[in-house]
């Protein structure tokens, strides 16, 4: 698998939330256990009741600043309350007034008056994130009506502060302005004031939306006292905001209603919001809505997928190209996705089904994932989809009464044409993309269907229309009859054949080359073979003389070898004596016999002048 090593980043990093979640649900456990130890020593000192215990113990912590386990370790250690926080870092006031307010424009207000104008801004903006990926002005204090007018409504597609944090970016902290060369356009009338730009997420990381904070002038820093305050400030922000999108108030921006919306549009629904890592990556989506009707593969009700990642419930198909990876997609880049099935899913430890087609769009800060569970009709529609790319095979029908051809995807892929409707070939002009050549072999294809009725095919050459190459192609069809015996529409099939096609003439002529070639060895042989025997008859007759018989046999090395240099010779001298002559020209065939011939001819005139068989050597040697 290409991307493997992602997959196992994404399956360590829910491996380490769970860690953390174990470790927080540990911590919980503890401090549930040390504040019921300390209303059993408020009980045995002040003689309360359990209530009164629980009471006296969260008075203390509101008035301390602190938490009630932190109240219930110092009662049970007999230490001193430690006194009130100092810093800036929690503003009970403003938090109680963000509380209070009834819309936007109260919280924006609540906001700057109680908290940020104390610290020298000048304004805020507070937007909520919408379901295209834009923000919306949810409130503003500062900025005046001129300028919340131009900012009411922030596209995804505007570079600016906002929409970075909103798309996953970190916090923005700009003392003085934007860095330089950074041209994004600003909210206010303050470009080279300091800037903090703060995402607003609900207890389970989701994004609802962003706050701006502006200064009308540079800062030395953002100690850290702002930079708690201002995180505080987003928490209270984000959990009134949470809470009233969760009850309804916030219509216009209610996740609720667009669920109920999507939910009656559609068969099923599984929404689910992004989960991020310190740098702001998206890493993982949690579930937040089940549709009831949602098809789980493994059978699993809506309250057992709620509140669980993509890669906790659904591993098989958060692996590389899988659904996790098209959701971030999605999410990123608007772009609704589609995954056709069916694709396998099965969790560990259960019996699933498939799936098929996945669609997938961005949904607020999140996608909205539908799907149905594969049946029979869809392991064929694969299973022929498979065939059809294996096979080079395209499938096609034409119904003759109203003209309409229907291709398959694999059949427009071999003509290099686009898969849409529109762009199928009916029979009649099939020859306009056929070389010339080929154009009656097609026309009498269709002939043969129409006139005599029964299945048939055909072989042509067409030029691909996209990269202009030229393809064999193979065609078999049959007619489809009515009851009147009428044609009224033909469905076939088309095969690339180029492959076996160039194969096939890379062979023939292969054949054809083998076959000249034995041929010429064929008449070497037969003409080195006349030759031979023309000049070493084995029909001749042994030299007598001096009561010498001569006899000779001749035969080649191993059957099958062309004939070679070998030779002998008997001739009687003028002084009546033999010569006797056994030689060898290496090599086979007629240069070979010709060699031998020259030889043989060369010694007998040289033994007319009598010298002796070495002197004669010599003499031929030269």
């Amino acid at each position: 698998m290409a991307s493997s090593g992602e997959d196992i980043l994404r399956l360590a990093a829910v491996i380490d939330r769970q860690r953390r979640e174990l470790d927080r649900l540990r911590g919980n456990a503890a401090a549930r256990s040390v504040v019921d130890m300390a209303r059993g020593a408020l009980i045995e000192r002040l003689g309360c009741s359990p209530a009164e215990a629980a009471s006296q113990l969260a008075a203390l912590a509101a008035e301390f600043g602190t938490s009630a386990a932190e109240i219930a370790a110092a009662v049970i250690s007999h230490d001193p309350v430690p006194p009130p926080e100092t810093g800036q870092s929690r503003n009970w006031q403003a938090e109680a007034a963000i509380e209070l307010a009834d819309d936007g424009g109260e919280l924006a207000t609540a906001v700057l008056d109680h908290a940020l104008a104390p610290l020298g801004a000048a304004a805020v903006a507070l937007w909520l994130m919408g379901t295209d990926g834009g923000l919306s002005l949810f409130g503003e204090a500062g900025l005046g009506s001129a300028e919340a007018s131009r900012w009411r409504h922030v596209p995804p597609q505007l570079d600016c502060p906002a929409q970075r944090v909103a798309q996953g970016g970190p916090d923005l902290w700009w003392p003085a302005g934007p860095p330089a060369g950074d041209t994004a356009p600003l909210v206010g009338r303050w470009p080279g004031g300091a800037r903090a730009v703060v995402a607003l997420r609900d207890r389970g990381a989701a994004l609802l939306g962003v706050m701006e904070v502006c200064w009308p002038g540079p800062r030395a820093d953002f100690p850290g006292s702002v930079r708690e305050q201002a995180a505080a400030l987003a928490q209270a922000c984000a959990q009134v905001l949470g809470t009233r999108l969760t009850q309804g108030d916030l219509s216009a921006h209610s996740h609720q209603a667009v669920r109920g919306l999507l939910d009656g549009l559609l068969e099923s629904l599984l929404a689910a919001s992004a989960v991020r890592d310190a740098e702001g990556r998206v890493t993982d989506f949690r579930i937040d809505y089940v549709s009831d009707t949602f098809p789980d593969p493994a059978g699993r009700s809506a309250g057992e997928l709620a509140g669980h990642t993509l890669l906790e419930t659904f591993p098989p198909l958060c692996t590389a190209g899988g659904v996790l990876e098209r959701a971030v997609r999605a999410l990123t880049t608007g772009e609704a996705q589609h995954l056709s099935g069916p694709v396998t899913a099965a969790p560990a430890g259960r019996a699933a089904g498939a799936l098929a087609d996945i669609r997938i769009a961005r949904f607020f800060d999140g996608v909205a994932i539908t799907w149905r569970l594969a049946g029979e009709a869809d392991r064929l529609t694969a299973l022929l989809g498979h065939i059809q790319r294996l096979g080079r095979i395209g499938g096609w029908e034409e119904n003759l009464v109203t003209g309409q051809a229907e291709w398959t995807d694999s059949a427009f892929a071999m003509f290099g044409l686009p898969a849409h409707a529109s762009a199928a070939i009916p029979l009649a002009d099939l020859h306009s993309y056929v070389i010339a050549a080929d154009v009656p072999v097609v026309k009498r294809f269709r002939e043969t269907l129409l006139r005599g009725k029964e299945p048939t095919g055909a072989t042509f050459r067409v030029v691909r229309a996209d990269d202009g190459s030229v393809r064999q192609m193979r065609v078999f069809a049959e007619p489809v009859i009515d009851p009147a015996g009428t044609v009224v529409a033909l469905r076939g099939a088309f095969q690339d054949i180029s492959a076996e096609y160039r194969a096939q003439v890379a062979l023939d002529a292969t054949r054809d080359q083998l076959a000249d070639s034995e041929q010429r060895a064929a008449e070497e042989h037969l003409l080195a073979v006349r030759l031979q025997q023309a000049i070493m008859p084995p029909t001749a007759q042994p030299v007598e003389a001096a009561g010498i018989e001569v006899a000779v046999r001749y035969r080649p090395a191993g059957p099958g070898h062309l004939v070679g240099g070998d030779w002998y010779d008997t001739l009687l001298l003028p002084s009546k004596e033999v010569l006797l002559v056994v030689g060898d020209i290496a090599g086979h065939g007629i240069d070979a016999v010709t060699g031998m011939v020259a030889a043989r001819n060369c010694l007998r005139g040289l033994a007319i002048t009598g010298a002796g068989p070495a002197k004669l050597l010599g003499y031929l040697n030269s």
